[in-house]
């Protein structure tokens, strides 16, 4: 392998450690920030905290959180993460076990037994346990349609309520495709058909394709926007697209509330009253969009692309406002905006976390993938100019396939190409005579 120089080594802000630190310690303290005031609105907000928030703060309902309704047991504030990061940190596991692209078939065999069988601390119960008893009711879906009702993984997703569950915790799937928005909605749409349907599932694919996008040097979050909007379908392009509009008369989060709101209003099926949904709340549509997506993509926008602005217009925007400020952190952090290490450290020691691990983690897996796929797309040029398909001078690399440090030689099929673990997905190397593009990032180039 290569080495690409210091400027490219991954190790800095810009690198490629320091894009998928940034969105997995990100994601994780956004997510806490917002826990305590979720599910109530903006004006509730102000009022509880005497004028909007501004950092960690305690439960809503202060040391009665263990009996208090609406969210008992859960203690949620004083810098513990939710479901959310859970979620996250498992899929990081898992491709820390696969090693490779993901799909539906893996949330079945290592997703769920690892929610069901492995017991962590789970800092909003206090107390160390099998994740499962955390999870929300639409997450506890994958244990009981996979684990019990052995349904094909990639159609189990189909009759869930419709929500931002699998969108979530969806950041991995777009860190291990960084640069590549294409791949990773075509990856995330795969792995989450395990667990939504409908719009559901396609806000998993947009929200990995607006981190990738996030990830490539010289991303800006108007490039973020325009990526989403190159993928989106139905409902949640529109959604994106309304949002985003309005978010763009905007320089501070506290003047967009309100118009942020009113734009994702048409596309939200919860209604007005988030803890009193309406009738159609949830349910599968191709004119709807979930609201977590298009807000935080709009508070993004908002705050240019600033972590700490992003974040707490997410937070105070209320609602579902810790998954809101989980994806503006991931996207912000993606973006390289610094994370302010305050946060950071107190998230940690308040969850019991080391939020930092599972970033080297994906650092280290997303690279072999990368080799890997190379490697893939090398077979595939070869047995495609074999049959005569490629067009005179075109350069062609001649590098034999191998496995990837750490990794397992892939099978092919006939006529030596590759299987893909991500069906349907966009090539997720370069052409032929290209520079990788993960090698600005500082990912490494097989050698030649």
């Amino acid at each position: 392998m290569t080495p690409i120089g210091e400027e490219s080594s991954g190790a800095g802000p810009n690198g490629l450690d320091g894009r998928i630190t940034g969105a997995l310690v990100g994601a994780a303290v956004g997510d806490a920030l917002g826990g305590p005031v979720e599910g109530y609105s903006p004006e509730q907000i102000a009022d509880r905290h005497g004028g909007r928030v501004h950092g960690i703060v305690g439960p809503w309902h202060g040391d009665a959180w263990r009996t208090a309704r609406p969210i008992a047991p859960y203690h949620k504030g004083d810098g513990h993460v939710t479901d959310d990061t859970l979620m996250t940190h498992a899929l990081v596991r898992v491709y820390g076990r696969v090693r490779d692209h993901l799909d539906a078939y893996a949330v079945a065999d290592h997703l769920v037994p690892d929610l069901m069988t492995n017991p962590r601390w789970i800092p909003e119960l206090e107390a160390e346990t099998l994740p499962l008893q955390r999870l929300f009711l639409a997450e506890k879906w994958l244990v009981a349609r996979l684990a019990y009702g052995h349904v094909d993984p990639r159609e189990a997703g189909v009759g869930n309520i419709v929500n931002c569950g699998a969108a979530m915790y969806m950041a991995p799937v777009g860190l291990v495709n960084a640069a590549n928005p294409a791949a990773a909605y075509a990856e995330a749409l795969d792995v989450a058909g395990a667990h939504q349907s409908s719009y559901g599932r396609e806000a998993a694919g947009v929200f990995a394709a607006a981190v990738a996008a996030a990830c490539a040097p010289g991303a800006t979050p108007e490039s973020v926007v325009t990526a989403c909007l190159s993928l989106a379908r139905d409902g949640t392009r529109a959604a994106i697209e309304k949002v985003c509009e309005a978010a763009r008369g905007h320089r501070e989060f506290e003047s967009a509330l309100a118009p942020l709101r009113a734009a994702v209003s048409p596309y939200d099926t919860v209604g007005p009253d988030y803890r009193a949904p309406s009738l159609g709340a949830r349910r599968p549509s191709r004119l709807h969009s979930i609201e977590e997506l298009p807000v935080a993509l709009g508070m993004v926008l908002v705050a240019g692309g600033d972590f700490r602005r992003s974040v707490l217009g997410s937070v105070n925007y209320g609602r579902d406002c810790d998954s809101i400020a989980g994806m503006a952190g991931a996207l912000a952090g993606a973006l390289g905006s610094p994370v302010p290490e305050d946060w950071a450290r107190a998230v940690a020691e308040a969850s019991r976390l080391d939020l930092w691990e599972p970033a080297r983690t994906l650092a280290e897996v997303t690279r072999e993938i990368f080799e890997r796929d190379v490697r893939r797309r090398r077979t595939h040029e070869r047995a495609f100019a074999a049959l005569g398909g490629t067009p005179d001078g075109l350069p062609l690399r001649d590098t034999p396939q191998s496995s990837a440090p750490g990794g397992t030689p892939q099978s092919s099929a006939p006529g030596g190409t590759p299987h893909s673990t991500a069906p349907g997905a966009a090539p997720r190397s370069t052409a032929p005579g290209d520079r990788p593009r993960s090698m600005a990032l500082g990912g490494t180039a097989c050698s030649d």
